[in-house]
C-alpha cells in the first residue's frame, strides 16, 4: 500500500509539473507570474556581446537566458547578482530562439546551421541535433511533455523534436512561418508572414488548416493566453488579433497606440491574462487588458533598440532585449 502511494505522489508530481512548464503565453517552459499593480520601474543593463542579443526567456532559477546570434553564444543573466555568464555554441550556429526546460537545460534553434541544440549550463557541453532538412531553425516553443516545436522558416516547415529520443519529424507548410504557439488541445499555431495566413497543424493527424487574414496583414508573432484565446501581432496593421482556436475565427481587433506604423512586434501573456506587446519603430511597450480593453504604454529609456520578443518571468516582471542597441531591460 505505501509503494503504491508512493508511486501515486510521483506521477502526480510529474503531473503538476508537466502543467507548469505547459501554463504561460510564450509556451517556453516556466510559467509566467502576474502582477496587478505595474509601477512602471525600468531597467536596462548593457549585455557583454551585445552582436544581435535576442529572445530573453526565463529559466526555472529564476535568472534570464538569451541568444547572442551574431555572437555565435548563449548568455544568462543572474537576475539576484546583476552579472552575466556567457558560453559559445559550434561554429556557424547563429542562435536564433531558445527555451529552457524544467531541469535547466537550454534549448535554441541554430539558425545558421540547421540544428536543434541542447547547452547545459552547468558544464557548457552543447549536443546538437541536425534537422533532416537543414534550412533555418527559427522560432520554437515547449510542450507539457518536453516536445519541441520550432518554425524553419525559409524552408517552410514546422518540426517536432522528441527531446528524449533526439527524433525530429517535419511537417511541409507555405508562407515562411515565424511565431509559433500551442493551443490547449495541443495544436501547432504559427505564424504565415510570406502569405499573410495563421496556420494550424494537427499532431494527431498532420492535417494542416488556414486562417486567412487581410491583405498586407503580416503575422509575425502568436502567443497563448490563460484562458485558452491565442493573440497574435499584426506588424503590417499596427495591430493585436485575438484568435479562437477551437471555431478558428478571429474574435476581435485591438489597433494599437502608434498605429499603422508602429510595428507591434513581440507578444506574450502573463498569468493573468494581461497581453503585452511592443511597437517596434516606437521604442515602446503596451499592455493591454483585454476584460477592460485599457491600454497603458511604456515608453523605454533606451532607443533603437529593435525588441523581438518578449517575455514574463515567473513574478510577473516583463523583460526585452534590445537586438540593435545591445540592451537587456525590465518592467515591474
Amino acid at each position: 500500500m505505501r509503494r503504491r502511494k508512493t508511486a501515486f505522489i510521483v506521477v502526480s508530481l510529474i503531473f503538476m509539473m508537466a502543467q507548469v512548464a505547459w501554463a504561460g503565453g510564450a509556451n517556453s517552459g516556466i510559467a509566467p507570474g502576474t502582477r496587478p499593480q505595474i509601477e512602471g520601474k525600468i531597467t536596462e543593463w548593457a549585455v557583454p556581446t551585445p552582436q544581435f542579443a535576442r529572445d530573453p526567456v526565463p529559466g526555472p532559477d529564476g535568472n534570464i537566458y538569451f541568444a547572442v546570434m551574431a555572437g555565435n553564444k548563449i548568455a544568462r543573466f543572474d537576475v539576484s547578482q546583476k552579472t552575466f555568464t556567457e558560453w559559445d555554441l559550434p561554429p556557424g550556429a547563429k542562435p536564433h530562439g531558445l527555451v529552457v526546460d524544467l531541469s535547466g537545460q537550454v534549448w535554441y534553434t541554430g539558425n545558421g546551421n540547421g540544428t536543434i541544440g541542447r547547452l547545459d549550463p552547468a558544464t557548457g557541453k552543447v549536443v546538437q541535433h541536425k534537422v533532416p532538412s537543414g534550412g533555418d531553425p527559427h522560432t520554437l516553443v515547449i510542450d507539457e511533455w518536453g516536445v519541441i516545436w520550432f518554425t524553419v522558416q525559409s524552408g517552410s516547415r514546422i518540426g517536432r523534436l522528441d527531446t528524449r529520443s533526439g527524433e525530429i519529424t517535419e511537417y511541409r507548410v507555405s508562407g515562411r512561418p515565424d511565431g509559433i504557439a500551442l493551443d490547449d488541445a495541443g495544436n501547432v499555431w504559427f505564424c504565415q508572414i510570406g502569405a499573410g495566413n495563421l496556420g494550424k497543424l494537427d499532431p494527431k493527424t498532420g492535417t494542416i488548416t488556414e486562417i486567412v487574414l487581410e491583405p498586407d496583414a503580416r503575422p509575425l508573432r502568436i502567443a497563448a493566453s490563460p484562458d485558452g484565446s491565442l493573440w497574435v501581432t499584426l506588424f503590417g496593421k499596427g495591430s493585436l488579433v485575438r484568435v479562437d482556436p477551437v471555431s478558428e475565427t478571429l474574435m476581435k481587433e485591438y489597433p494599437l497606440p502608434a498605429g499603422p506604423s508602429g510595428g507591434p512586434y513581440a507578444v506574450t501573456v502573463d498569468g493573468g491574462g494581461m497581453v503585452w506587446t511592443n511597437e517596434f519603430y516606437t521604442n515602446t511597450v503596451v499592455r493591454l487588458d483585454p476584460r477592460t480593453e485599457q491600454i497603458r504604454v511604456f515608453t523605454l529609456p533606451s532607443k533603437g533598440l529593435g525588441i523581438r520578443k518578449i517575455t514574463v518571468d515567473a513574478e510577473g516582471r516583463l523583460w526585452y532585449m534590445g537586438s540593435h542597441n545591445g540592451r537587456l531591460g525590465v518592467i515591474e
